[in-house]
C-alpha cells in the first residue's frame, strides 16, 4: 500500500510532525502561564435591602425574557398578521412559497411597525422614568401595561369581552378600567383570530373564482384527470402580481388596526 504524499512528505511522517508540534505548543503554553478566565456563580447573604430588590428585579427580568415570545404573539398584532399571510399562501396554492421563515419574519417586522406607537409610549412613560429612578418597580409595571391594554381593548369586540366576563362569574364591570388582564388578553386573542379569518375569507374569494372557472373549462374539455389546481395556479400568480397583491394585503392589514 502506497503512502499518500504532500510536498514529498508521507502521510505517516506528516502526522508524526503534527503530533510533535502540538506537544511543543502545549509545553510552550504551559511555560507562558497565561491566565484563563474563571466564571463563578454563587449565592451570598444580602447585606442591604437594596441587594434583595436588585435580585428580585433580575428574576423578574429573566421571567419576562422567557415569556417574551408568548407576549409578542398573544398581546400584539402578530396573531392577525401571521394568520392573514398564511391564508394568502393557501389561497395562491403555493404552500412552500414564500418560506415559513420569511412569513414569520415579515409578520414580526410588521408587528413592530404597528406596535411602534404603543412601544414608544411604554418607553417614555414606564421604562425611562424607571431607569431614572423617578418611579418604583410597581408603578413602572402599571404604566407599561396601560398602553398595551388600551391597544388590545381597541381591537377587542364586546362579544368576546362579555364571554370572559360571564365566565368569571363576577359582577359586570362599570367601565373598561374595571376589566382585568385575565379577561382582556383571551378576549383580544379571540377577536384577532376572528378578524384574521374574515380577512382570509375575503382573500380566498377571487382565487376561488379562478379555481372554479378553470375546473369548469377542464370538465367541458373532458380533461377530468388533470388537476385543476395545476392549471389555475399560474393564472392566480399572474393576477396576484398584476394587482400588486402583497402591497394591497399589507396595506389592508395595517389599516385594519384602527
Amino acid at each position: 500500500m502506497k503512502f499518500l504524499s504532500f510536498s514529498g512528505i508521507s502521510a505517516s511522517r506528516a502526522r508524526t510532525l503534527i503530533f510533535f508540534l502540538l506537544i511543543f505548543a502545549g509545553v510552550a503554553w504551559s511555560q507562558a502561564a497565561l491566565p484563563f478566565p474563571k466564571v463563578t456563580f454563587g449565592v451570598d447573604k444580602a447585606g442591604a435591602p437594596e441587594d434583595i430588590a436588585v435580585t428580585l428585579e433580575i428574576v423578574a427580568l429573566l421571567t419576562v425574557l422567557s415569556l417574551a415570545p408568548s407576549i409578542i404573539i398573544m398581546m400584539t398584532a402578530f396573531t392577525r398578521i401571521v394568520i392573514v399571510l398564511n391564508f394568502v399562501k393557501k389561497a395562491l396554492g403555493t404552500p412552500e412559497a414564500p418560506p415559513n421563515q420569511m412569513v414569520m419574519g415579515l409578520s414580526l417586522f410588521l408587528t413592530f411597525f404597528v406596535m411602534a406607537p404603543t412601544f414608544n409610549r411604554i418607553n417614555d412613560e414606564a421604562i425611562q422614568p424607571y431607569m431614572k429612578k423617578e418611579i418604583d418597580y410597581k408603578q413602572g409595571m402599571d404604566k407599561a401595561i396601560k398602553p398595551l391594554r388600551e391597544f388590545m381593548l381597541r381591537q377587542t369586540g364586546e362579544k368576546e369581552l362579555a364571554l370572559f366576563v360571564r365566565a368569571t362569574k363576577q359582577a359586570n364591570p362599570k367601565t373598561v378600567d374595571d376589566l382585568t388582564m385575565t379577561v382582556v388578553i383571551p378576549a383580544f386573542i379571540l377577536s384577532e383570530m376572528k378578524t384574521a379569518f374574515i380577512i382570509g375569507f375575503l382573500i380566498y374569494i377571487p382565487f376561488l373564482v379562478i379555481d372554479m372557472a378553470v375546473a369548469s373549462i377542464l370538465m367541458s374539455m373532458g380533461m377530468m384527470m388533470l388537476p385543476p389546481v395545476m392549471i389555475s395556479m399560474p393564472f392566480k400568480l399572474i393576477l396576484f402580481v398584476m394587482v400588486d397583491g402583497w402591497n394591497l394585503i399589507v396595506q389592508q392589514v395595517l389599516l385594519s388596526f384602527h
